[in-house]
């Protein structure tokens, strides 16, 4: 009896589906089925398609992409629609597919439904059940269908946001499959010639001698996968002991009934094998292995996503040790510390920077220089600038140059070195894609110390300017004189600028970072921090105490509260941080009285706007002044002597600013210098006269006041003792804040 024959008796169809040309070859019994007439006939994909639901013929294309994949059987259950979408009957199909040979020899590709292969099978009519029930394992309803769906949205955004291996194989393990939830698993990869373990979760800890059968070309379902980027399905022990008779002995005190072995593939490269393991029977259904045919995938993704991550971040890290200083242990009378935190780009490295520098004679006499900058990006490129950079200011300065002169030779530095384009080595310059391809330019502070007289020379490259708690705790920022940020004009001056630190004080380096990290700008920002280091009086009797202080810091920028104080910028981009702490040791002071506070800067005849800062600066001195109208007083005298300095003289106003007393009351006082021999005379203005108020100002205002002659000038002066009684003028015609 023919095959024919005896296929047409149990009702049951051939077909042949071939790729290439888009058509079907049908028996009598196929073509009836499908609603063709009952003769063999050749149809296009087209019009079976038409006499299939939609919902069928679109799973059919991952059944069989599967099946092509995997070189197995394609089963599924096809219903066969009317014109009007009505369905007729169910039939089931079983197909195998063949590798399709074209014209020239060569073997076609399995690699899909869109190339060239040919898919052979049988089709049938069955009795379609009703809702909820399974035929022969095979089947799964509409409802089981959506559960698939939902199982494997959330596995895809849990590995999605899986941000460590780690990560990736504890939500790998904790995913709940719909029907058939596997209850051990175990991810390999390859390391040479050798199987590695990635990862185990569940009881399945294998024998020291389990390990000799680890090699990339032995008979273990892990290497064949990794060498063949073929699953691997045993549904039973009887067929993993058939198949794997070496390694059974080892796997059977498992305890377990059903194992898959999926390849994991990324753009076509096997990476590794996933091995999920059942205690109990899995036939391993074309539904069952589209499931995890589909997580592998994902976890492939998702490993090949964390890998590169924590070798992009393994080599940040070391980077970043390579190059951080390390600080001086001991600095006579005197304490630092220093936190780097990237936060922001590429390859988590940035171009933030801080350094410690012994200058020429520091063995005698202990100076030394604190630098900190920032080159723009947050890249590669802004990491291998920024090690160059402080390689060229640490040469500079051990050549004895003075800051400005640091300075000004690194500008010419980072300015000579972007120059001229890279060059590969086939002779064409690299090409950059990112949106920073240009010429970089960087920001720099540079701190010469003597630790001996507590002096800071300053020298500025478009830097944030530096904060100094004082040792009652209260926190001005220091204006400080600067140039261009390094690299953008190669003769570009940076003047400098000298404090002195005074005993108990602390003095902030820090990047903007810090400051504008979480939305804020360089003024909300300050806000933000000015409690922190205010409130933190401890941290400048000793080392442990500014370790303390620069965790603080940081805390409020990374820390558990730091969303509660969002800034007022809702775009922004995230930014690496670098901050330095340099603390002068406290000198014992006599009961009763208050540590002082001191300001100074210099107005010069070309920057009169700064006679604004030395303002802000005398406020802030005396944030807790009790009587306002006195601090009004001591902002509007301020103003006026530096005025007449500019206005009458040809040099610049030397300003400093003073608190010192007791706890029963103290004493501010401020002194404004200029070179000019010239001594202030009073005179007697008229209502409309626009000046020679001053000296009447100091006489109404002022506790008491003075002019002092120096030997290269002369100096004016004001004392106000807090709590005393004095006149209350009329300010409201003047200015006192711009």
């Amino acid at each position: 009896m023919r095959t024919e024959d005896v296929l047409s008796a149990i009702a049951t169809g051939l077909w042949r589906w071939d790729t290439a040309s888009h058509t079907v070859s049908l028996d009598a019994d196929a073509a009836r089925m499908l609603g063709f007439e009952a003769t063999p006939a050749v149809v296009a994909v087209s019009d079976v398609r038409a006499r299939v639901h939609p919902v069928d013929w679109n799973e059919m294309g991952g059944i069989v992409g599967l099946a092509v994949a995997e070189e197995s059987l394609a089963e599924i259950r096809l219903r066969v629609v009317d014109e009007h979408g009505r369905v007729l009957r169910t039939l089931r199909s079983r197909s195998k597919p063949y590798a399709y040979t074209t014209g020239d020899g060569a073997r076609a590709d399995l690699g899909g439904l869109g190339r060239m292969h040919r898919l052979v099978g049988t089709v049938q009519e069955v009795v379609e059940p009703r809702p909820g029930t399974a035929v022969d394992g095979t089947y799964v309803t509409g409802d089981w269908r959506r559960s698939r769906e939902a199982f494997l949205l959330d596995a895809g955004r849990a590995l999605a946001e899986a941000h460590s291996t780690e990560d990736v194989l504890r939500v790998t393990a904790s995913l709940s499959m719909p029907g058939f939830s596997p209850d051990a698993l175990a991810v390999f990869s390859a390391v040479g010639d050798r199987v590695k373990i990635i990862g185990i979760h569940g009881d399945m800890r294998a024998p020291q001698e389990f390990d000799r059968f680890l090699g990339l070309g032995g008979n273990y379902a892990p290497a064949e996968v990794m060498r063949t980027g073929r699953a691997i399905y045993l549904s039973s022990p009887e067929e993993y002991a058939r198949r794997y008779p070496e390694i059974w002995p080892f796997v059977r005190p498992m305890d377990r009934t059903s194992w898959a072995y999926l390849p994991l593939v990324v753009a076509g490269r096997t990476i590794g094998a996933w091995m999920a393991a059942f205690k109990h029977p899995v036939v391993f259904s074309p539904d069952e292995r589209s499931v995890l045919t589909t997580v592998a995938r994902m976890l492939a993704q998702a490993l090949a996503r964390t890998e590169v991550a924590e070798t992009e971040r393994a080599l940040s890290q070391g980077l970043q040790r390579a190059m951080m200083p390390r600080l001086a242990p001991d600095l006579p009378g005197m304490s630092v510390a220093a936190r780097y935190v990237p936060t922001g780009g590429g390859l988590v490295i940035g171009g933030d920077w801080y350094d410690m520098i012994p200058l020429p004679g520091a063995a005698s006499e202990g100076r030394f220089a604190l630098v900190i900058g920032d080159v723009q990006g947050h890249d590669v490129r802004a990491a291998s600038l920024m090690g160059q950079l402080r390689i060229a200011l640490r040469a500079y300065a051990a050549e004895g140059h003075r800051p400005d002169a640091v300075l000004s030779r690194a500008s010419r530095f980072l300015s000579g070195l972007q120059q001229h384009p890279i060059v590969g080595s086939d002779g064409l310059p690299y090409e950059e894609e990112d949106e920073e391809a240009g010429p970089r330019f960087a920001t720099c502070l540079y701190l010469e110390v003597d630790p001996l007289a507590g002096t800071l020379d300053i020298a500025r490259a478009g830097h944030p300017d530096p904060v100094v708690r004082m040792a009652d705790g209260t926190a001005i920022i220091r204006p400080t004189q600067g140039g261009l940020p390094l690299g953008i004009d190669s003769d570009s001056d940076y003047p400098t600028t000298r404090l002195t630190l005074g005993h108990g004080e602390v003095i902030m380096l820090c990047t903007d970072g810090l400051i504008e990290t979480g939305g804020h700008d360089m003024f909300t920002g300050w806000d933000r921090l000015r409690p922190i280091i205010e409130q933190h009086t401890e941290s400048a009797l000793d080392k442990e105490g500014l370790e303390k202080l620069a965790d603080a810091l940081i805390q409020s920028v990374h820390g558990p509260i730091s969303h509660y104080t969002t800034g007022p910028l809702a775009e922004r981009r995230e930014d690496d941080i670098a901050l330095v702490l340099l603390s002068r040791d406290p000198s014992p002071v006599g009961s009763g009285f208050l540590a002082p506070r001191r300001a100074a800067l210099t107005v010069a005849q070309a920057d009169p706007e700064r006679i604004a800062d030395a303002r802000h600066q005398l406020r802030a001195l005396l944030h807790d002044w009790p009587d306002e109208d006195q601090v009004d007083s001591a902002v509007l005298m301020v103003s006026e002597m530096v005025t007449n300095v500019l206005v009458h003289t040809d040099g610049d106003a030397l300003v400093s600013a003073e608190t010192a007393g007791g706890s029963d009351g103290r004493t501010l006082r401020v002194e404004v210098a200029d070179t000019s021999d010239e001594l202030p005379h009073r005179r007697s203005p008229g209502e409309m006269a626009s000046s020679g108020r001053g000296l009447v100002l100091m006489e109404v205002l002022a506790d008491e006041w003075g002019v002092d002659p120096r030997g290269d000038g002369k100096m004016i002066w004001f004392e106000l003792r807090e709590g005393a009684d004095g006149a209350e003028p009329d300010l409201s015609a003047f200015d006192l804040d711009e």
